[in-house]
């Protein structure tokens, strides 16, 4: 999955693309690097930046992305937002799945708005309440939104998992993030991505999305420039413990990381 985003204020501005020709090439040249959906988000949701802005800023952003990528790519289209009127225009201008960091429990209208679409949702792990962040309150948290899912009329086979990297802090400076009591937010992140495989008692797909996140930046103390080599090594690692969708920003490397890993024979089974 690639990551396209016309939200100037994303914190990684490799992957910010507002003027059409920026937008449509983008969208060309994942095609053509291998990716095999495209996620356009209108609004950062990063935890510590103060990026909200309002729903008409990022439905205007995110209906004239969908409607240029349609028209040079054959690619899905994924909505990166936790908005349903934003996920709505959207769908209308062609989006076929909607991936919402906070599993349908920030906009009450989401998951029937989904539901009467009837197209897929990644649902992000994500609690209103302050958590401890491990894994077993991950699952939690992602158990809430299967339910919520459920109760909208989603279909069983169009719901897919991801446990929000990025997005539990201590303290976060938008409602699109969780707090947690007491893991760092660091730890919490390696913490999942080494037990990501425990994911799997949900029997949903997995998405992941590490690629230039903060916590490789504070594990090894490297800016976003660096952070390639652990962010190829880090999504292999999701993809080997089952991992169905790689959200990344690097979509020519991250392709090839995966192509090789199959050249090589590195499967799922010996890994583990």
């Amino acid at each position: 999955m690639g990551v396209l985003n016309v939200s100037p204020e994303s914190f990684y501005k490799g992957s910010v693309k507002t003027s059409r020709y920026d937008i449509e090439n983008t969208a060309i040249g994942m095609e053509a690097s291998g990716a095999s959906l495209i996620d356009i988000g209108g609004m950062s949701t990063a935890p510590y930046l103060r990026t909200y802005i309002s729903i008409k800023e990022e439905t205007k952003r995110v209906a004239e992305a969908v409607s240029l990528v349609k028209r040079c790519s054959t690619l899905p289209i994924s909505v990166d937002t936790p908005r349903a009127q934003v996920a709505k225009e959207a769908i209308m201008r062609g989006a076929s799945l909607v991936n919402d960091v906070t599993g349908l429990k920030f906009d009450k209208n989401m998951a029937n708005m989904i539901s009467g679409y009837g197209i897929p949702v990644i649902v992000g792990a994500y609690s209103e309440d302050r958590i401890s962040g491990t894994l077993s309150s991950t699952l939690k948290a992602l158990r809430e939104s299967l339910e919520l899912a459920k109760n909208a009329g989603i279909a069983e086979n169009k719901i897919i998992v991801d446990p929000s990297i990025g997005f539990f802090r201590k303290e976060v400076t938008n409602n699109f993030s969780t707090r947690v009591t007491s893991l760092s937010w660091y730890a919490r992140d390696q913490q999942i991505i080494r037990n990501l495989n425990k994911l799997l008692c949900l029997s949903k797909p997995i998405s992941v999305g590490v690629s230039s996140k903060s916590f490789i930046g504070e594990l090894f103390k490297m800016e976003l420039s660096d952070r390639l080599v652990p962010d190829l090594i880090s999504e292999l690692k999701c993809s080997l413990s089952g991992a169905k969708i790689l959200r990344t920003h690097h979509v020519k490397e991250t392709s090839l990381a995966l192509k090789a890993s199959k050249l090589f024979g590195i499967s799922r089974r010996n890994f583990l």
